[in-house]
C-alpha cells in the first residue's frame, strides 16, 4: 500500500510521533489529532478493526490514550463514521459504527482537560443515508454540550437530499446561539473526483483496450494512446447496452477541467456536450482531453456540493455564521481528490474570478480562512 511503502514508522506512541514530524522539514506549519481508528485498534487488536462494540475497559484505555495525545501536543480527537470511508479490504474503518458510550467516553477527556476539538466525518455526510445526519446531529449536540469543548463535523450539500444541508447548518446555529460549540465544516467548492491517466480512475477504465494497458506507466499508456494503433483500439469499442448506458451517466456529469482548473464548470463543458457539439464520441473527447498537456489533463467528476449544476449552495454555506471553511482535502484520497489549492483558490476563484454568480468580499474570505477557522 501507499502507506506501507511511503512512510518510515518511527513511532508507536503519539509522542514519538510529534518526534519523527519535528525531526523533518515543513514549507508550512502543520497541527496533528489523535485519531479514533489507530486507537481503537490499538486497544482492542482485531476486534477494534472489525468494529466490535466496545467494552468499557477498552474506553478507560482509549480515553487514556487520547489524555496523553492532548497531553503532548494533539489539536484534538478525530473520527469517522461514515461507510464511504473504508479500509483496502473494504471494512469500514474502524470507530465507523461506535456507539455513543464510546464517543461521549473518548469525549469527556476533552472537556477533563478543557482543552482541543471533537472533530468527525459523521454518518450520511456522502448521501449514502439521508437519515442518518439529523440523528448524528443531535448526539453530537449532546456531547458539545456535555464536555463544553467544540464538535465540529464535515457538512457537504449530496444529490440525495440537495437541501438537508440548510436544516443542518439551522440545528448547528440553534445550538450555537444557546452557547453549545456545535461546529459544522463546509468547503469553498465541489468535491470532486479527477480522471486522468495518472490518478486512481480513469473515464475510460471500461475499454478493454484500457484494461489492457494496466500495469504499464503512464509514458507508455501516453505513447500507446497517440500511437494510430493504439487510438483505434480504444475508440473501436462497441460497448453493450449497459455498458453504454454508464458510460452516458457519466458522461453527463463528468467535465473537462481545464488548464487553468474550472471548478465551477457550466454544462457546456460536460463530456457529453462537448460530444454532442463537436460531433464526436464521449470515448473520443475523454481520450483527447486526458492526452492534452503531455497526457496529463484531467476530468472532474464532481461528486459533492454540485447538485444544482453551479456553487450558489456552497457560497450560502461559506456565508453561513454557524459555519467554518475546511474540507480542503490535500492527499488523503491520493490519486481521487486533490484540493490542497483551496486557500488560494478562494481567493482567486470567490473574489476574482467566478462569472456564474456573485462574488464574495476580499475581506470576507480572508477572515474565514483566518480569524475564523481558529477560533
Amino acid at each position: 500500500t501507499a502507506l506501507a511503502e511511503g512512510i518510515t514508522w518511527e513511532w508507536e506512541s503519539f509522542g514519538e510521533y510529534l518526534d519523527a514530524l519535528e525531526g523533518r522539514s515543513w514549507t508550512a506549519d502543520i497541527g496533528t489529532q489523535i485519531a479514533h481508528g489507530a486507537v481503537r485498534a490499538y486497544v482492542m487488536g482485531e476486534r477494534g478493526a472489525r468494529n466490535e462494540p466496545a467494552e468499557p475497559d477498552d474506553i478507560r484505555a482509549m480515553a487514556a490514550l487520547v489524555r496523553e495525545a492532548l497531553t503532548q501536543g494533539a489539536l484534538g480527537f478525530s473520527t469517522s463514521r461514515t461507510i464511504a470511508h473504508r479500509a483496502i479490504d473494504g471494512e469500514p474503518v474502524p470507530g465507523t459504527f461506535a456507539a455513543q458510550d464510546e464517543l461521549f467516553g473518548i469525549g469527556s477527556v476533552l472537556g477533563e482537560l478543557g482543552t482541543g476539538v471533537f472533530e468527525l466525518a459523521p454518518a450520511g455526510v456522502a448521501g449514502e443515508d439521508v437519515a442518518a445526519p439529523a440523528a448524528e446531529v443531535a448526539w453530537m449536540r449532546k456531547l458539545a454540550e456535555a464536555i463544553g469543548r467544540p464538535v465540529t463535523f464535515a457538512l457537504l450539500q449530496v444529490d440525495s437530499a440537495p437541501e438537508l444541508w440548510r436544516e443542518l447548518l439551522d440545528e448547528s446555529a440553534a445550538a450555537a446561539a444557546t452557547g453549545v460549540p456545535l461546529v459544522p465544516q463546509v468547503a469553498g467548492r465541489p468535491t470532486g473526483l479527477l480522471s486522468g491517466f495518472e490518478t486512481t480512475f480513469c473515464f475510460l477504465d471500461p475499454v478493454p483496450a484500457y484494461q489492457g494497458l494496466a500495469g504499464r506507466s503512464t509514458v507508455e499508456k501516453v505513447a500507446y494512446l497517440r500511437s494510430e494503433e493504439g487510438r483505434a483500439a480504444v475508440l473501436g469499442w462497441q460497448p453493450d447496452e449497459a455498458a453504454a448506458a454508464q458510460l452516458d451517466h457519466a458522461a453527463a456529469r463528468t467535465y473537462l477541467l481545464g488548464d487553468p482548473p474550472d471548478y465551477e464548470p457550466g454544462p457546456e463543458a460536460t463530456v457529453a456536450a462537448v460530444a454532442a457539439a463537436s460531433g464526436r464520441s464521449v470515448v473520443e473527447v475523454a481520450l483527447d482531453a486526458m492526452l492534452a498537456d503531455g497526457g496529463r489533463g484531467l476530468l472532474y467528476l464532481p461528486i459533492l456540493n454540485y447538485s444544482d449544476g453551479h456553487s450558489d449552495a456552497t457560497r450560502e454555506m461559506i456565508l453561513h455564521p454557524a459555519a467554518v471553511l475546511g474540507l480542503a482535502d490535500g492527499g488523503a484520497h491520493v490519486g481521487t481528490i486533490c484540493d490542497a489549492s483551496m486557500p488560494t483558490w478562494m481567493l482567486t476563484h470567490w473574489v476574482r474570478d467566478r462569472t456564474r454568480g456573485e462574488r464574495l468580499p476580499l475581506e470576507l474570505i480572508v477572515a474565514r480562512q483566518t480569524r475564523d477557522t481558529a477560533r
